[in-house]
């Protein structure tokens, strides 16, 4: 960090024995990074301990979501990634945060939270369960503060991830409006195994502006024999590094966790001195450059470090950044978001090269399947897979292709089969759309058959770029009717399907099945 006495944290605190790794993380004299929504993403977990965070949490993450995630190793960005069926990546950790981050999921069943934390418990150093948001979006599905007036269904949870796990579990709660109805629920929370419990210092229905009950933390690390993770201070406590101490000296607890005070400025948690808030905001892009955050993520966490400088000029112009890319030329850090995508570049090719399994094509029962995805930004535009199918079909006088798609139940993802000559083709991977979907076939298709499917730069065998480029020349500019005639001239035949084209142990419950557009709901009694 640009020669700053506090450098040597990102050093020590970033790389840690392989022993202490696998030690028990330990919950006492600690300064935490508190879970928060589209804050706490790997970005801002790695700053906060570049800048001497003890412990990070991510954002909460709900268990629906996570159960449906794969685990996946990047090995272009050196993360494990959580992924979900549309593509989204829910979770991304790296070997940086190892032994340090917490992962906190929102829940209201047992079993689901159990399935969630043994996916993975072995990316991270403890699970934490959410009992202590009161939004909306937690508590309408009975997470969050929900939880705190549901005793039994508390119990219920912890104990089974106590009993199920090889790693710690801890949970975060907010104070009830009784003090004894609060040191009562925390005394059952002991009892069922927990190692820690961080306890918010307000009330469900009061927010930051109201002054936290530190008097009621003090009661609960009283009474029972875990350590106590104070939170809640960071409005009217916790300014500096030094307040810290205080805060936690004032509520009797074991450690302290931040939340806004460190989301505007992380580098609250260096004890030499806090940082300008500009060089944090440098040093946050930098990550999220590196590892590939979410742009709408990135503009949302700069904006609460900007604060009451986000209407300045820098500020409007952050507004209308789209990328991260476009954040960087905001910021001025051009020269290192060029060099860190072409180090990423460099990096897929590597690993494209040395590739010892190729994606080649495999036989499931009468389909040809690869695992490919239709990537929209690598066609040039009004150009796609599936017309060149089409224009191909044509040329050999073969009959046009159709498409038979299916949509999963659990996720609404779709898979869609082609048929070219008599002859079935399908990607292996879902799709988020049915359009897509078929788009993925027709590029398995013309992989198989070694017809090129008009990405960029590929040479145009089948002369429909050049056809495109004359009908701009000719008409000013491509009709909207003629672009969607050669998509949906393969929607005119229609056929019934009976069985979807899955493997039969992956078959869903409830699958709707089309033929180019045509609709027949399958749901299973």
């Amino acid at each position: 960090m640009r020669n700053r006495i506090f450098l040597p944290f990102r050093l020590l605190k970033g790389y840690k024995s392989a022993m202490a790794e696998t030690a028990e993380l330990s919950f006492r004299d600690k300064t935490a990074l508190a879970p928060m929504v589209r804050v706490g993403t790997l970005p801002m977990r790695l700053l906060a301990l570049d800048y001497g965070a003890d412990i990070v949490y991510c954002e909460e993450l709900i268990d629906i979501k996570m159960a449906q995630c794969k685990r996946i190793v990047n090995e272009v960005l050196d993360t494990v990634d959580y992924v979900a069926p549309d593509d989204r990546v829910m979770f991304r950790t790296c070997g940086r945060e190892r032994g340090r981050v917490i992962f906190q999921m929102g829940t209201a069943d047992p079993e689901r939270a159990l399935t969630v934390a043994k996916l993975v418990q072995n990316d991270v150093a403890a699970i934490d369960v959410n009992m202590g948001c009161p939004k909306e979006y937690s508590t309408k599905g009975g997470m969050g503060a929900a939880l705190l007036s549901d005793p039994d269904k508390i119990e219920a949870i912890l104990t089974t991830l106590v009993k199920g796990l090889s790693k710690p579990v801890t949970c975060k709660i907010r104070v009830l409006p009784s003090l004894e109805d609060t040191v009562s629920l925390v005394k059952r929370i002991e009892k069922t195994g927990v190692s820690a419990i961080a306890v918010h210092g307000r009330m469900k229905e009061e927010r930051p502006r109201h002054p936290v009950h530190c008097d009621y933390i003090r009661a609960v690390a009283e009474a029972v024999s875990i350590p106590v993770i104070a939170n809640g201070g960071s409005l009217d406590l916790v300014k500096t590094h030094a307040d810290i101490a205080k805060f936690r000296e004032a509520a009797g607890a074991s450690s302290v966790m931040l939340a806004r005070s460190a989301m505007w400025n992380p580098s609250i948690f260096c004890s030499q001195g806090a940082a300008s808030v500009d060089e944090v905001m440098e040093e946050y892009i930098k990550y999220a450059v590196r590892y590939d955050n979410n742009a709408f993520n990135t503009k949302y966490c700069l904006c609460q470090m900007l604060r009451d400088r986000v209407e300045s000029p820098m500020g409007k112009q952050l507004h209308l950044a789209q990328t991260n890319k476009e954040i960087c030329q905001v910021y001025g850090m051009m020269e290192y978001y060029d060099k860190t995508e072409a180090d990423l570049q460099r990096r897929r090719e590597a690993l494209e090269k040395n590739s010892i399994s190729p994606c080649q094509p495999t036989l499931e029962g009468d389909v040809v399947t690869m695992p490919v995805r239709f990537e929209r930004r690598e066609y040039p535009p009004q150009i796609t897979p599936k017309m060149y199918l089409l224009e191909w079909c044509r040329r050999e006088k073969l009959e046009q292709p159709v498409y038979e798609t299916v949509q999963r139940s659990q996720d609404r993802a779709f898979q869609s089969t082609v048929i070219v000559a008599e002859k079935k083709y399908r990607s292996s991977l879902w799709e988020k759309s049915k359009k897509f979907a078929e788009q993925a076939a027709a590029i398995v298709c013309l992989r198989v058959l070694g017809v090129p499917e008009g990405r960029v730069g590929e040479e145009d065998t089948c002369g429909l770029i050049h056809k495109r480029k004359r009908d701009e020349n000719r008409n000013g500019e491509v009709r909207q009717e003629d672009s969607s005639a050669v998509e949906n001239d393969c929607d005119t035949r229609k056929r019934h399907i009976t069985q979807s084209p899955q493997k039969a142990d992956e078959e869903p419950t409830d699958t709707q099945t089309s033929v180019n557009g045509s609709h027949n709901n399958q749901t299973e009694s």
